[in-house]
């Protein structure tokens, strides 16, 4: 009898020529398991169609739940949808400024880039924001040519970047020097945007901080330089008396 627990059998389980023997299933393991599958409620499993056929099924003392589960499926639903709406850096008009951007939803971030193609920045800039659209497609990218929003706008104020919020200003980079110079690197424009709050990075520090770093320790060597040479000549200077 191969199911009977003798040495024998043991070892020809132990050569594979027996299957090993069916632990026992631990009692409170199965008692357990049994519980949580008698907590779960049906509801917990469903999407909102799902729960909309199922109404007449559950009882008043459910309701409540299926209520709040209802909203949750909801806004999941809504952000699902939000998600697949933005993803991409999208161009506009001046004619819709105030529709995608002022008027955009409460819970969304908008950030604008004004442009002129014939700058080569704006064109970095518009590159860099393609690919934080796709990395973070929770918020909103727009970008428009200037003239088609702001008549006369002066060249040494592009590129120009608005993060809206409520249909609020809550950051502004204006200029060259301001977006982070012609050599901006794209993670340094997504530490930018974070600051202020319109996406959340998964970088830990800023980008640019070692370079900020390095010129820094630059400046105090050479103005320890300058010192330096300064007493040495006040040194050599003849006594005059």
């Amino acid at each position: 009898d191969p199911n009977e627990d003798t040495e024998w059998n043991d070892v020809l389980r132990d050569f594979g020529i027996l299957p090993p023997k069916e632990k026992p299933k631990d009692e409170i393991e199965e008692m357990v398991l049994r519980l949580q599958k008698e907590a779960e409620k049906p509801y917990e499993r469903m999407n909102l169609k799902e729960l909309k056929e199922a109404e007449d099924d559950f009882d008043e003392a459910d309701m409540k739940a299926v209520e709040m589960y209802r909203q949750q499926r909801l806004q999941e639903w809504k952000h699902l949808q939000r998600r697949q709406k933005y993803g991409e850096l999208r161009e506009i008009s001046g004619e819709q400024y105030v529709k995608e951007v002022t008027n955009a939803p409460e819970d969304v971030w908008v950030i604008i880039h004004l442009y002129r193609s014939s700058i080569p920045m704006c064109l970095l800039i518009n590159q860099h924001l393609g690919l934080l659209a796709g990395k973070f497609p929770e918020a909103k990218f727009v970008k428009a040519v200037v003239n088609s929003c702001i008549q006369n706008y002066h060249d040494r104020c592009l590129p120009t970047i608005f993060v809206y919020k409520t249909g609020q200003i809550k950051g502004r980079f204006i200029g060259v020097a301001e977006c982070g110079g012609i050599n901006l690197k794209v993670e340094e424009l997504e530490w930018k945007l974070a600051e202020v709050g319109a996406i959340k990075t998964d970088l830990e520090e800023n980008p640019k901080k070692d370079i900020m770093d390095m010129m820094t320790f630059s400046m105090q060597n050479i103005s320890a330089h300058k010192d330096t040479n300064t007493k040495n000549s006040d040194v050599m200077k003849p006594d005059i008396t």
